[in-house]
């Protein structure tokens, strides 16, 4: 056992594992955030310990890497690791992680990026991802699924892989993004016009496919960029329609219950909610930043209530007490307080028999 706990260095994730004689522990609190710049102060850590949660996601710009540089790279995550509100996190509470572009390498990169192998190792390095991990060694990305729980009690997290085999975005002019854009606080990118362009690409899809009908009465979709917002001139799923709407027809084909979105990236926060042609309505909770803002918010007309632009981080909490699980989705900012909340039922996301 303790040399499975050198080698995984997951210790409190394998103690769960073990205890629970094969699955990982049913969460009841997970909480959740991204865009965490290394060499900024992180005081929202001393909330997030606080909150002592069952788990602890990290959606992606985790660091800022920005370089070409693997040295670099490596540094600004042992910046990140020094901090001492993330070592107290690391040894209280189970923590898993994907990566979006800041970390993956570069801003706004995709399949193209040149070091994208060397910068996988080294993120999973950070994250004690284990020597024989399939993320390590798959051609198309680092995506990946966990299991908690069990039976009627079962949340499976699912965090695709949004830049290793992602394709070219669709960029405006820069005449056109400075003159009517940037006025409408939206950014440079249009969806694209490729048949068959993906950030997912082919494998990806047939394993989160796969994923998505396993049985789990809650499925989170960890998503390091915003899935439901219709367009932000940003980066996000709706930059590739067909990946959105493949994702929403999967859902209702399989019929799949119980899905739930939390996201990152944005350097604000807010939740979304969206049912066009859905058997259920979709909730996505955006947390962002641990350290970054962004005053400039953009448009979204699925935007449930307010946004904010100050630092925050997300928190689902699950009462399995009830006969019919209550879901509270809450945004927290960096004194623990509540700023947004969306709360609802099993049962009301959960419409297949």
């Amino acid at each position: 056992m303790k040399q499975l706990l050198k080698t995984f260095n997951h210790s409190a994730l394998l103690l769960a594992f073990v205890i629970s004689g094969g699955a990982m522990a049913t969460p009841s609190k997970i909480l959740f955030g991204s865009c965490g710049h290394q060499d900024k102060d992180i005081p929202i850590f001393n909330a997030i310990n606080k909150e002592q949660g069952d788990l602890f996601i990290f959606l992606g710009d985790n660091i800022y890497g920005d370089t070409n540089d693997m040295a670099v790279l490596k540094n600004k995550y042992q910046r990140l690791g020094a901090k001492p509100g993330f070592k107290t996190l690391k040894s209280n509470t189970p923590l898993i992680a994907m990566w979006d572009d800041h970390d993956y390498g570069q801003n706004d990169a995709g399949k193209e990026y040149p070091h994208k192998e060397a910068s996988r190792q080294i993120m999973l390095d950070f994250w004690d991802e284990p020597a024989n991990s399939a993320r390590r060694t798959r051609a198309d990305g680092i995506y990946t699924s966990y299991m908690y729980g069990k039976g009627e009690q079962t949340v499976q997290v699912i965090m695709p892989d949004l830049r290793f085999n992602r394709d070219k975005l669709n960029s405006v002019s820069e005449l056109e993004y400075y003159t009517k854009r940037k006025a409408n606080n939206q950014g440079p990118y249009s969806p694209t016009e490729v048949k068959g362009a993906s950030m997912l690409g082919e494998a990806q899809w047939q394993w989160l496919e796969a994923e998505l009908k396993k049985p789990a009465a809650i499925k989170l979709i960890a998503s390091s960029l915003q899935l439901l917002p219709d367009f932000t001139g940003w980066e996000s799923w709706a930059n590739f329609p067909e990946d959105r709407n493949r994702l929403f027809a999967l859902i209702k084909k399989h019929q799949i219950n119980g899905v739930v979105i939390i996201s990152g990236d944005t350097h604000w926060g807010e939740i979304s909610r969206y049912q066009h042609n859905l058997d259920y309505p979709l909730i996505e909770m955006t947390s962002s930043g641990l350290t970054e803002k962004w005053k400039d918010v953009s448009p979204n007309k699925h935007r449930v209530g307010d946004y904010t632009h100050n630092v925050n981080y997300g928190d689902l909490t699950i009462d399995w007490q009830q006969a019919d699980p209550g879901l509270s989705l809450k945004l927290k900012g960096i004194d623990g307080n509540v700023i947004m909340q969306s709360d609802f039922s099993l049962s009301s996301i959960s419409p297949y028999q």
